[in-house]
């Protein structure tokens, strides 16, 4: 049995030396063959230089390097277009994923009853209240209106069987959002909770506005909902001008009172506009999503490795 974990990187200088010293103390501890793949996603501190120095010494490490950075989403399907371990685990560098939990992770696999084991955080101490109660909604949100299952509290880190790898390569969407892609394809995942754990050196490289920039994609990449708002806002928007025309014309002929204030004219021609271009916004998010399907443009482009990989996919 050999162990394949991807571990995207992006200015990860002051934690990667933390988190390799723990990782490999506990792939050593568990007696199996394993390979340790960084994905250095265009950093711009010393994170590349770092990890050829691990490769140099360790030669279960292989680094890929990309040409700019594509983000984890491209880091990570670098990774499982690139793995060859029959368990394939994504963790961060952070140490936010603890490495103490492989060994456990691979028991529940190798009991033939799952095909994955993921993590959820039972808590989230340590995070800015708005944002821990914003993903909360979101996790409820998703889950309302799309096919895909995602557990509120899920992780990226989780520990798959190699058939599950290949189900998500063959998903090879520009637009990624990998929680609902592992949520979407199915298999037996057993979810494996655990305390929250702070970063433990350097900055996150998520902030409240990306957070929510992701979890837009998320909806729009895996539901139809947001076009379907789109279409009954037209026709709520009809409905209620209808009833209005009705209300005006009755009170013009049973009262005599013209229709006056152009204050409340202009309040309704800017109500309906607002409505009109948040359901053309919506449309063109989709749009926009599909034309980048379209161009057929590669995930990531590798400038570097240590080893012969796929250079671009």
């Amino acid at each position: 049995m050999k162990i394949s974990l991807i571990i995207p990187c992006f200015n990860e200088q002051e934690a990667l030396p933390l988190f390799y010293d723990e990782v490999t103390r506990v792939l050593d501890t568990m007696q199996c063959a394993y390979e340790i793949l960084f994905v250095n996603d265009g950093s711009r501190d010393e994170t590349l230089t770092i990890l050829k120095g691990f490769a140099e010494k360790n030669e279960h490490v292989t680094y890929l390097s990309f040409s700019r950075n594509f983000g984890k989403e491209a880091a990570m399907y670098a990774g499982f277009c690139n793995a060859s371990g029959d368990y394939v685990a994504v963790m961060d560098a952070d140490m936010q994923d603890p490495p103490a939990l492989l060994p456990e992770m691979v028991k529940m696999l190798e009991t033939g009853d799952y095909d994955s084991v993921a993590t959820r955080r039972v808590n989230r101490e340590g995070e800015p209240p708005i944002r821990s109660w914003f993903a909360r909604k979101f996790y409820k949100l998703i889950n309302r209106i799309s096919d895909a299952d995602i557990v509120d509290g899920a992780r990226d880190f989780r520990l798959m069987k190699w058939e599950m790898v290949d189900a998500i390569v063959a998903m090879s969407e520009y637009n990624r959002f990998s929680k609902g892609i592992f949520g979407w394809i199915g298999f037996k995942t057993y979810w494996l909770p655990y305390q929250n754990v702070e970063r433990v050196a350097g900055e996150t490289k998520w902030n409240f506005w990306k957070l929510l920039k992701y979890a837009f994609d998320g909806i729009i990449n895996f539901s139809e909902v947001p076009l379907s708002i789109a279409s009954w806002s037209g026709i709520g928007m009809a409905f209620v001008a209808a009833i209005m025309l009705v209300v005006i014309i009755i009170r013009r002929l049973c009262f005599g009172d013209p229709v006056a204030g152009w204050a409340s004219t202009m309040c309704v021609i800017v109500f309906i506009g607002a409505i009109q271009l948040f359901c053309i916004g919506i449309m063109g998010q989709y749009l926009a999503k599909t034309y980048n399907e379209t161009k057929k443009r590669p995930h990531y482009i590798i400038s570097e490795s240590n080893k012969e990989v796929k250079k671009i996919g």
